[in-house]
């Protein structure tokens, strides 16, 4: 597996990494444990180094279980800010002492003496962004922690932060039918040196070609609720689909493995994080990283989705609240 530096960090990982939050959970029935131990093992072998969970989940557990024999060998990443208990508080929590918290109790779940990549999962409009930046740089002083990512966070969030504690890596939503980050906290991210973790590359699995009008979700998927994904968006989001697949099938490749080739191919600090519980579509993932799509091929795909609109919104709206703060 090739490896990457998340921007000006001197953090390396994997070209591409593996979202691990659809184990446990969002994407109807999890895993079984010692499935989720044997699948994660099996992405150690296969060349990732680059594991995300999320935070104050079980997932936490299951990857800390499975990690643990290779621990000196992958980077994990992890997240604070979330609020599943307090009313009132939109879901997020960033207080120093509620981070300080959660910083032990995930180095207890993934039975580990240090956090990698710790992210703040959304921006805490009731804390100075100054004081999350400053107990993640007591936290990394401490060696529970090694560097310090947000998620989600938008473009004055993320200066006044770095400029207490340099951020790695930036986790935000980017893929072939989501672009906005281009014109949004790339710039940015770039001046700073500071890496792009991309979730949802494949669009919640859109983008892989297996999802179409007719697909039925589970009744614990996510997605039932995501805009994006009502019956009547994803019939009229197919037109991006099949440019995708007749692009892909000229190559030999899958729609999946355009989607994230050409992720890798927009900025050498961006990591795409696909999510998947089956080893087949892993392998598939993994091999994104041996095509190089050059400027004719990046040229052509451009070409091919331009003045495709993709409907419906990416969260529902009490969740695009939270973003890019």
């Amino acid at each position: 597996m090739k490896k990457r530096q998340l921007g000006r960090s001197g953090l390396e990982v994997s070209a591409i990494g593996l979202g691990c939050m659809g184990i446990s959970q969002s994407y109807g029935k999890p895993m079984e444990d010692a499935d989720a131990i044997k699948f994660l093992r099996a992405a150690v072998d296969a060349g990732v180094t680059f594991f995300d969970t999320y935070g104050p989940f079980k997932n936490e557990v299951v990857v800390g279980e499975a990690l643990k024999p290779v621990r000196d060998r992958v980077v994990i990443a992890t997240k604070f800010g979330i609020d599943l208990e307090s009313p009132g508080r939109a879901g997020v929590n960033s207080k120093p002492a509620h981070i300080r918290e959660v910083a032990d109790a995930s180095l207890k779940r993934l039975k580990t003496d240090h956090i990698d990549l710790f992210y703040q999962h959304r921006v805490d409009p009731d804390v100075p962004m100054e004081d999350v930046a400053g107990t993640v740089k007591d936290l990394i002083a401490a060696g529970k922690v090694r560097h310090f990512g947000m998620s989600e966070a938008g473009v004055n969030s993320i200066r006044r932060a770095h400029a207490v504690q340099p951020v790695a890596a930036l986790q935000n939503e980017y893929s072939l039918w989501f672009r906005e980050p281009e014109s949004t906290v790339m710039p940015v991210l770039e001046e700073l040196g500071i890496g792009l973790v991309a979730f949802s590359p494949l669009g919640k699995g859109f983008l892989t070609g297996t999802i179409d009008a007719g697909t039925k979700f589970e009744a614990n998927d996510f997605r039932n609720i995501v805009p994006r994904f009502t019956t009547e968006n994803r019939e009229a989001n197919q037109r991006l689909i099949d440019a995708l697949g007749r692009i892909a099938s000229d190559k030999g490749l899958t729609p999946a493995q355009v989607s994230l080739a050409w992720l890798l191919a927009q900025k050498p600090w961006v990591v795409p994080i696909p999510g998947t519980t089956k080893l087949t579509r892993l392998r598939e993932n993994i091999a994104a990283a041996d095509v190089v799509l050059g400027p004719a091929d990046l040229k052509q795909i451009e070409e091919a989705l331009a003045g495709i609109e993709v409907l419906g919104a990416r969260y529902p709206a009490h969740l695009q609240a939270r973003v890019g703060l």
